[in-house]
Order: C-alpha cells, then sequence, then structure tokens
C-alpha cells in the first residue's frame, strides 16, 4: 500500500495541477531528520499524527517544530480520552509504518483531516509521502486547497 499512498497523492496534485517537488532520500523517521535529508528548515516539515480521540481515529498536522498540546484536542472535541495509534494500528489503517504518514486524509488516507494553523505559517510544506524515503514539498496555499482540511489551534503554546 506504501507506493499507492505516493502515487495517489502525486496524481491528486497532478489533477489539481499543484507544482511539487520530489525528494528521494535516506530512510528518515523522525521529523529532524526528514528536515536534513530535504534540505530544508524543520518548521517547514509537516508532523502527521494519527490519534484516537473519543474511540475515533483521526488525523493531527502540525509543523514539524511544534508539539501538540492534547488539552486542546479534548477541548475542540468535547473529548474525555485520546491516544496516539499503535504501529500496529497505524499499519491497519494506513497501510503505513510509523514516520511515513503524509498530511492528507481522504481521499488519500480513511482519516478525517485537522490541521493547526503553524502550518500555514510558511510559504511550503514537506512532508514523508507515503514511505520514508520519498519527500514531497508544496505550497501551503495549494496543500490547504487540495487536502481541505478543518483548521484549529492544537499546538503547544511557547513558553
Amino acid at each position: 500500500m506504501t507506493a499507492s499512498v505516493f502515487e495517489s497523492i502525486v496524481t491528486l496534485l497532478v489533477e489539481q495541477d499543484v507544482p511539487f517537488v520530489h525528494v528521494r532520500h535516506a530512510p528518515v523517521r523522525t521529523s529532524e531528520q526528514a528536515a536534513k535529508a530535504r534540505g530544508e528548515p524543520l518548521e517547514i516539515g509537516g508532523k502527521a499524527l494519527v490519534i484516537k480521540v473519543d474511540g475515533e481515529f483521526a488525523l493531527f498536522v502540525l509543523s514539524a517544530a511544534a508539539r501538540l498540546e492534547a488539552r486542546a484536542v479534548k477541548r475542540h472535541f468535547g473529548a474525555r480520552d485520546m491516544r496516539f495509534a499503535s504501529p500496529g494500528e497505524l499499519m491497519t489503517l494506513t497501510g503505513l509504518a510509523p514516520g511515513s504518514v503524509p498530511p492528507f486524509g481522504r481521499p488519500v488516507l480513511p482519516l478525517s483531516l485537522y490541521v493547526d494553523p503553524s502550518v500555514f505559517a510558511n510559504r511550503r510544506i514537506a512532508f514523508n509521502a507515503g514511505s520514508l524515503e520519498d519527500s514531497l514539498v508544496i505550497a501551503t496555499s495549494d496543500y490547504r486547497l487540495v487536502a481541505r482540511p478543518e483548521v484549529f489551534r492544537f499546538r503547544q503554546r511557547s513558553s
């Protein structure tokens, strides 16, 4: 399924006339490693997290330089419980390994998509595109139009 996720994203971008840069690199697992491999600042990275909120999995994306604030997510959904998907759950839901999840929900991944405004503070977003070795870079304005996320703040505030 990994190749098909990459192909699904590329097809979606091509159909929408969205210019993109494909960066092939050594396998990376962390946002810091990915930023270095892409030659991009950490802030440009889109960190995609699959989280179970009151029994339902969803995809949350924020700047790779930011950290998730669980209280903000719980407050937004009026939720009591939330947790990250386990590697096994991630594989079952998406067919992807941790670190390879792209910042796209439906129709690419079967998940609702929520994005923190920290992503749109940058002109572009870089992300692993369904593998640990393939990244794409696109304009955040194009990302917002194509991905159609719900946007709300869920990054931790700076101290």
